[in-house]
């Protein structure tokens, strides 16, 4: 059947652009999200996250009729569920949000519609999901129980984009497309090359859960090397970001840049999707998660570190007269996003531990988290915190932290995380 009308179910960073893209091509798509606000600001033209091109995305298609958000699940011909999949316990997968989109979903569903998980999953969330379907509708058919016949299609196809660049990846990108049946990739398939001018790639919805980890646990791998190699030339008064340059002129080496810390909703919570299902085999994806869990740590020593030599040079203070700017807190550059941020973790250690002022810069939110209310981190911007710092921490690379004048630097004492200002 013809895909008219499409619905997303959650509206962040992932679902949103996927809808807005869909309703660029003329489908009706109908956002589903529990955050009233965020529905509404949807409704009103506009977006409650920073993508960039997204905002003239989003406004022409709700202009045009073809975009609309809602709290509640109304019926529709595909159900694409893009919600959080964040960790509870000791880095165990916490499926809630997926059962609630599946439960929130259920009710509308009717014979012949498509019902896709683009969540970042454990391997089985999909066949999982599909049985809580099955459970709410058992007056419908699913892939679980009837095969090729059900009523229900469902697969899986998860996201792969970067933020900064979602609108064309979403595009550009091969999409990896895990069905529970032939028939369930199949219309899939038929439903985003709507969009994807990539591939679509058909494998089994397990297959196609484990690619995404997969995919992340390889960079969280090659990260922590990095983030290793930068430790032990720290202590061996070593360049790190010299030595890797100079590596990477071999042919067949090329070492990433050294970091923080590893953050976002992917590549720091992925692996872990792995370990929690093996953990008596997955010994190496657990020891990169180790080392770039333990990076903002090493951070947090180096500005210690460096409070003490700047009294050393200074006797006539103390620590409370050391003030310490922070510059970034995003998990990467140039977004809004703090999801898993080592940066904010380690703004935040700093704030609990240094007894003098702490300030942060972030040049892409307007105001902190709620969760920092009432704790000793002060936004500011770039000029106030130049101004008055003692020790400046380079977190993240902005590219407008990249353009501060060297002479800017001058008479401070630096930690540097990301090569920018000392490599």
């Amino acid at each position: 059947m013809p895909f008219e009308t499409i619905s997303v179910v959650g509206l962040g960073y992932i679902g949103l652009p996927t809808a807005a893209v869909f309703a660029s091509r003329k489908k009706k798509v109908i956002g589903v999200d529990v955050n009233q606000r965020a529905v509404d600001t949807i409704n009103r033209g506009e977006i409650h996250i920073v993508e960039p091109d997204l905002d003239m995305v989003v406004h022409a298609a709700v202009t045009e009729g073809y975009l609309r958000a809602t709290t509640k699940a109304e019926p529709a011909d595909a159900f694409l569920i893009a919600v959080p999949t964040p960790f509870k316990g000791d880095h165990e997968p916490d499926l809630s949000y997926i059962e609630s989109a599946s439960k929130a979903i259920a009710p509308v569903l009717k014979k012949g519609d498509l019902v896709i998980l683009e969540s970042t999953s454990p391997v089985g969330a999909t066949e999982q999901m599909a049985v809580w379907l099955a459970e709410a509708r058992p007056d419908l058919t699913f892939p679980q129980s009837h095969g090729e016949a059900s009523d229900i299609r469902v697969a899986h196809c998860p996201e792969r984009v970067l933020p900064g660049h979602v609108l064309r990846e979403l595009v550009q990108n091969d999409r990896v497309i895990g069905g529970m049946t032939a028939k369930c990739s199949e219309a899939a398939v038929k439903l985003y090359k709507t969009i994807v001018e990539g591939e679509c790639v058909i494998t089994n919805a397990r297959t196609a859960e484990m690619c995404k980890l997969t995919e992340n646990s390889f960079r969280d791998v090659n990260i922590a090397f990095a983030n290793e190699l930068s430790i032990i030339c720290d202590k061996l008064d070593i360049n790190a970001w010299e030595l890797i340059r100079l590596a990477n002129r071999h042919p067949r080496v090329n070492i990433l840049q050294p970091g923080p810390g590893v953050g976002g909703h992917c590549i720091a919570v992925d692996p872990w999707f792995i370990v929690s299902s093996t953990p008596e085999e997955a010994k190496l994806i657990r020891v990169a998660r180790d080392v770039n869990d333990g990076k903002p740590l090493w951070v947090n020593d180096k500005v210690k570190l460096a409070v003490a030599e700047f009294l050393q040079e200074n006797p006539e203070k103390t620590a409370l007269d050391v003030t310490i700017a922070c510059f970034g807190l995003a998990f990467k550059p140039d977004i809004d996003d703090l999801r898993e941020s080592p940066a904010l973790a380690i703004a935040e250690n700093i704030a609990a531990t240094h007894p003098g002022c702490v300030l942060a810069v972030e040049p892409n939110i307007e105001e902190l988290p709620v969760k920092l209310a009432g704790k000793k981190l002060v936004l500011k911007s770039l000029d106030q915190a130049l101004a008055e710092s003692d020790v400046l921490v380079l977190l993240v690379d902005h590219k407008v932290f990249k353009d501060i004048p060297v002479a800017a630097l001058r008479g401070r004492k630096i930690v540097d995380t990301r090569g920018v200002w000392i490599a």
